[in-house]
């Protein structure tokens, strides 16, 4: 078969990205990527290897492993090692679960940048591809290959460098480069030296770029034994047999094996092979300008050239029964491999129908240097790395597999139903988004029905957002038996403000960065109600769910819950009778200890008004001392309210107010001890403790606003307003602040003897809420919550295990502690309510930590917590 001449891209090839799942950023250029069943392993130009985890994409550790950049990782197929080479001569192994340094390896030979490795598992052997042109073997199990520090005389970095080391006029010699990061690099645990016969001079006629262990082809040796292939500088594509003997020399040592050259692809032309991929009996080959050359091993026949990308093709993988490639230019594709049957005579023919480029997109705006395929939960992904510093995870097949329910339960499918949450802007402050709103409810019910519940969108007069009514029945029978929980949240957000660019993201388009999730409502309230959701979905597939699980997600919770207690009176006997109430909907107090909310002040927002019987009059013709100006009485009046000490003046206001216990007392200390802890600048103890008492649990009054009438301009305006809130503390009734309110502000206006007239309208309340710590539902909660963020240890193999809740008896471990129990400065309308409506106890559970940024620009939600979150919604909705 004659193969095609590379003129230009792959005609046909359609420019569609794949769903891009994270970007993970680095400060130095991605040149090489491994990925295991638990980690995404990236080297960098700065000498490390980034670990970042598979399932939360939340960087893990960052491990110093060459002095200068990582040129290669190697997972092995068994996942033993994890194989590193680098612009150095020092090739280390380690173990890709603990990140222990196990073996350092290096020649006596300079070899200059190692741009490849290989590994047998057959024969325990490592192969290194060097820049001097060479091939170079040791075998692990070779104890004559060991050495001690004292005697590695011949370590690159004892020996005489020719070009560092060499004298000058004078006697003087060019100091070695030393930085502060060398330090860094762990000791390995074993180090072997390369014999000086395990060398394959000039294996290429050029730099050895790619190297691969292969199952050998029928026509040559065993079929299952194995074959190095390699790739180097001068074009050619060579196959080596690995032996398990080597030659005698003349000290009588014998080098546990050697490497024979079996064949030879490709012409000595320069067109540098960069990556190699091997499918069987076929084999890939990568090259400069974007070429892509398919080779059968068999027949030696280069059977067809494809020009792939703009720019060298240096990274190829195998999987899915495709093949993936992506080039300097910045481009990725995946094409379909081309099937090949033989006849009576063994030679290969064509039977497909055409080699096709599947999809191309632009990855990154930088030169992709390195990928891996990976499979994780009922994912298929496409992993780039370039010199842009990034890591990008591609999701390359359609949605997740289903279950014989008909429904995907995997973390992933809870990811993209939360995508496409998000897209729809439910901002319900803002009347242009009414129709979004409604789209996002009607989303939201249609995912509820089609994961097994039975939906209802309730409303009272259709002026407000519908409320979504969701059941999942239990299985316990009779019904009466069962418990019902309340899980309550809001499906609205507040605006997203694009103005001056303060976004790097698009509000309304999910997207992932350094395992995090950036998105309007992603942590406040849209990601919860996921974790939530799911959570149900894990209990239904695995037929443990006893109890009633009632959600209900109102769509005006940022607008002040216009209509919904209405509507929950309305539908009080659909929703019927509660038993416990949980809601998710505040954050951590900092980034690293999760918390559980027992309390949150109430809030009441007011309008005070001036008006004039006069219209808005010229201060110059009509101003004396004679007329009541309404802004000057209403700044007189608003400033009544509090004195110079931030006092609040309405009479009695204080009355009431529950006084701090020496639980609560202890609670405090130990609430500022661990943000201190974590964050030292935050103390002293005592003034941290005060600040957050002064949130938490003591009133405040704000004057937000004045409004007046006419344009701006030297006007007496007629009209005057102001929004005043107050923020309550439980032992203040709602109803007898605005009595108080009312009649103080009335007494002092009278005293104005003002011929204007004031009006007081209040817009919104809610009454503050107290939890009770000690009871089951929080009991309940705070297990949850232990087990799931559980300290975790390793194993003998260096493999990561979760601690039990409670720890271990060994002293060194540390013990899972119970979450801070806090309260909030904020107010949620309903959680009060719906305590008093179905006279069920309500508990908080706050998701996101302290910089998810609700309400703000770039607002997020950390994947673990996300998952983390869903685990312990599983737990409680299953233990209640």
């Amino acid at each position: 078969m004659s193969a095609l001449a590379p003129h230009h891209l792959d005609d046909g090839c359609l420019d569609l990205a794949p769903e891009q799942l994270q970007e993970l950023r680095h400060d130095g250029s991605v040149l090489a990527i491994a990925v295991s069943d638990d980690y995404i392993f990236a080297g960098t130009s700065k000498g490390e290897i980034v670990v970042w985890s598979l399932a939360t994409f939340q960087l893990v550790q960052t491990i110093q492993a060459h002095k200068r950049s990582v040129l290669c990782l190697l997972l092995t197929d068994d996942a033993k090692y994890l194989i590193s080479s680098a612009c150095e001569p020092i090739v280390n192994i380690w173990c890709p679960k603990s990140f222990t340094r196990l073996f350092e390896i290096y020649s006596t030979y300079d070899v200059g940048d190692v741009f490849s490795v290989a590994y047998s598992p057959q024969h325990e052997t490592v192969y290194i591809g060097t820049q001097t042109q060479d091939i170079q073997w040791i075998s692990l199990k070779d104890p004559a290959r060991r050495v001690t520090v004292d005697d590695a005389t011949n370590h690159p970095d004892k020996r005489q460098h020719r070009f560092f080391d060499s004298r000058a006029v004078g006697g003087t010699s060019t100091p070695r480069r030393t930085e502060d990061h060398y330090t860094l690099i762990p000791r390995a645990e074993t180090v072997l030296e390369i014999d000086p016969g395990a060398i394959r001079q000039y294996a290429h006629y050029g730099w050895i770029f790619c190297m691969r262990i292969a199952k050998a082809p029928t026509v040559l040796v065993d079929p299952d034994e194995e074959v190095l292939v390699s790739g180097g500088g001068d074009g050619t594509i060579k196959l080596w047999r690995l032996c398990d003997d080597g030659p005698e020399y003349d000290d009588g040592d014998n080098i546990r094996g050697d490497i024979e050259e079996l064949m030879v692809l490709g012409q000595d032309d320069s067109e540098s092979v960069m990556s190699l991929v091997i499918d069987g009996s076929f084999l890939y080959a990568g090259k400069l300008n974007g070429i892509i050359e398919l080779w059968d091993l068999d027949t030696k026949q280069k059977l067809r050239v494809v020009k792939a990308h703009d720019g060298n093709v240096n990274t190829l993988r195998m999987r899915f029964g495709l093949l993936w490639s992506a080039g300097t230019g910045g481009s990725a594709s995946k094409h379909s491999t081309v099937h090949y049957g033989r006849d009576e005579n063994g030679t290969s023919q064509n039977v497909s129908q055409k080699y096709q480029c599947l999809s191309r997109w632009k990855a990154h705006d930088a030169k992709i240097l390195s990928s891996a395929v990976a499979v994780h939960q009922n994912d298929q992904l496409y992993i780039t790395g370039a010199n842009d510093n990034t890591v990008r995870v591609w999701r390359v097949n359609g949605m997740p597999a289903q279950t014989e329910e008909g429904v995907g339960i995997s973390e992933d499918m809870m990811i993209t139903s939360l995508r496409e949450f998000v897209s729809y802007k439910t901002v319900s402050s803002r009347p242009e988004f009414t129709e979004d709103c409604r789209k996002g409810a009607t989303f939201l019910g249609a995912l509820f029905k089609r994961l097994g519940a039975q939906v209802e969108m309730l409303s009272t007069d259709g002026l407000h957002n519908p409320v979504v009514y969701a059941k999942f029945s239990g299985k316990l029978e009779p019904a009466e038996k069962r418990k019902r929980i309340l899980f309550y949240g809001h499906y609205d957000v507040v605006p997203a403000d694009l103005k001056g660019g303060n976004w790097q993201t698009d509000p309304f388009k999910l997207t992932g960065q350094n395992g995090y999730l950036y998105g309007r409502g992603v942590s406040d309230n849209k990601g919860p109600i996921m974790a939530a959701l799911y959570a149900v979905t894990d209990l239904l597939q695995a037929k443990v769910l006893d109890s009633d699980i009632i959600f209900l997600i109102e769509g005006e919770e940022e607008s002040g819950s216009r209509g919904f207690q209405e509507t929950i009176h309305k539908h009080k006997d659909l929703i019927g009778h509660i038993d416990y109430v949980l809601l998710a909907n505040s954050y951590w107090l900092d980034d690293e200890v999760p918390c559980l909310t027992y309390g949150l002040r109430g809030v009441l927002h007011a309008t005070v008004c001036i008006d004039s019987k006069y219209p808005d009059l010229h201060s110059g013709v009509d101003g004396s001392n004679m007329l009541s100006e309404p802004l000057s009485d209403l700044t007189l009046l608003l400033s009544k309210l509090k004195d110079r000490k931030n006092h609040v003046n309405i009479p009695g206001f204080y009355d009431g107010i529950v006084p701090v216990t020496q639980e609560e007392e202890l609670r405090y200390d130990d609430i500022a001890s661990i943000l201190i802890r974590h964050n030292p600048a935050s103390g002293p103890v005592d003034a941290l403790k005060r600040s957050l008492m002064a949130r938490w649990r003591e009133p405040n009054l704000t004057i937000h606003r004045y409004n007046v009438s006419g344009p701006d301009g030297s006007l007496i305006s007629s009209h005057a307003t102001a929004n005043v809130s107050i923020r309550l503390v439980p032992g203040q009734e709602v109803e007898d602040v605005i009595a108080s309110l009312k009649k103080f502000l009335r007494s002092e206006f009278a005293e104005f003897e003002s011929d204007n007239t004031l009006t007081i309208r209040i817009d919104n309340k809610a009454e503050p809420w107290l939890g009770v710590p000690s009871n089951y539902i929080f009991r309940t909660l705070e297990e949850a919550v232990m087990r799931a963020w559980a300290p975790v240890a390793s194993d003998e193999n260096g493999a990561t295990v979760a601690l039990p809740a409670n720890g271990t008896d060994d002293e060194t471990v540390p013990k899972s502690r119970k979450p801070l129990y806090i309260r909030e400065g904020g107010s949620i309308p309903t959680i009060r309510f719906l305590e008093k409506e179905f006279n069920a106890p309500a508990a908080h559970l706050p998701c996101g930590q302290a910089s998810d940024a609700a309400h703000l620009h770039n607002e997020r939600l950390r994947v673990v917590n996300l998952l983390k979150s869903r685990e312990i919604f599983s737990t409680v909705f299953r233990k209640l």
